[in-house]
């Protein structure tokens, strides 16, 4: 007892049984549906056998590249949503009328799901990579654009009314007190986007003319009855966004370490 006390002393330890509660938890509940058939068996596979097949299709190469077709596509819409959201937030925030005036626009179509907007964006679009990248960037855009925007104007007016009483000019003011203010919103804002970009990004893989990508072949999978492959390619969709919102808590701590404050 005493050892085993010892051992979850060991903050490292401790933290990796933390992270390893969670996976084995879905796969131990798995089990318990798939022994006890509370699911029927024709539609739930084992878990040690998807665990298995997805193994194999990740050495042999096939996973891997449709991960990476779909990390890809997730890129490209992301940094086009932040280029163009991050300035445009900016701007909205700086003056509250200028929100104002155009938050009714903001909050429709960020309401408005994105897969709602899949027919447009295929008719000015086409079927290729752009439309599946364009609808994506569009999605995270707005997100990226509301909370720069609630970070601007949320800013703490204690620091910038301080920075006015020593004579900083407004230039200054924005790159060394709002900017600062407003990154812990902003990477609220990035995972947001992030998470939602790989959700539009794997429906458009579904259904809108891929060949590629893991959406595709969840869904190829699916219609061949491939049930392992399907339920594997789930898991790895689920790991793609839990390993992106990971990175960027990550980043955050190291770049944002003031949040808080």
């Amino acid at each position: 007892m005493r050892y085993v006390a010892d051992m979850f002393g060991n903050p490292k330890l401790r933290r990796a049984v933390e992270f390893a509660t969670g996976p084995l938890l879905l796969v131990a509940l798995w089990w318990i549906a798939f022994k006890g058939q509370l699911v029927n068996k024709d539609l739930l596979p084992s878990p040690i056998d998807t665990l298995r097949d997805t193994a194999a299709s990740i050495a042999a190469g096939k996973m891997t590249s449709d991960f990476m077709h779909t990390m890809v596509r997730v890129a490209y819409s992301v940094l086009i949503a932040v280029v163009a959201g991050v300035p445009v937030g900016i701007v909205l925030g700086a003056k509250a009328a200028i929100y104002r005036s155009v938050e009714f626009l903001v909050d429709f179509f960020r309401s408005t799901p994105a897969t709602a907007l899949f027919p447009l964006f295929l008719l000015l679009f086409g079927l290729g990579d752009f439309a599946k990248i364009a609808v994506a960037a569009f999605a995270a855009w707005l997100v990226i654009v509301f909370n720069v925007a609630y970070g601007v104007m949320n800013a703490r007016q204690t620091r910038i009314l301080a920075a006015h009483s020593m004579g900083a000019s407004s230039l200054r003011i924005f790159k060394d007190v709002i900017f600062y203010e407003t990154l812990p919103q902003t990477f609220i804002g990035l995972r947001s986007a992030v998470s939602l970009a790989l959700v539009v990004i794997i429906v458009a893989e579904m259904f809108i003319g891929a060949t590629d990508g893991i959406g595709h072949r969840i869904i190829d999978a699916q219609i061949s009855y491939s049930l392992t492959e399907m339920y594997g390619s789930i898991l790895i969709a689920g790991a793609m966004g839990y390993g992106l919102n990971l990175v960027l808590l990550l980043i955050e701590r190291s770049l944002v370490h003031w949040s808080g404050k």
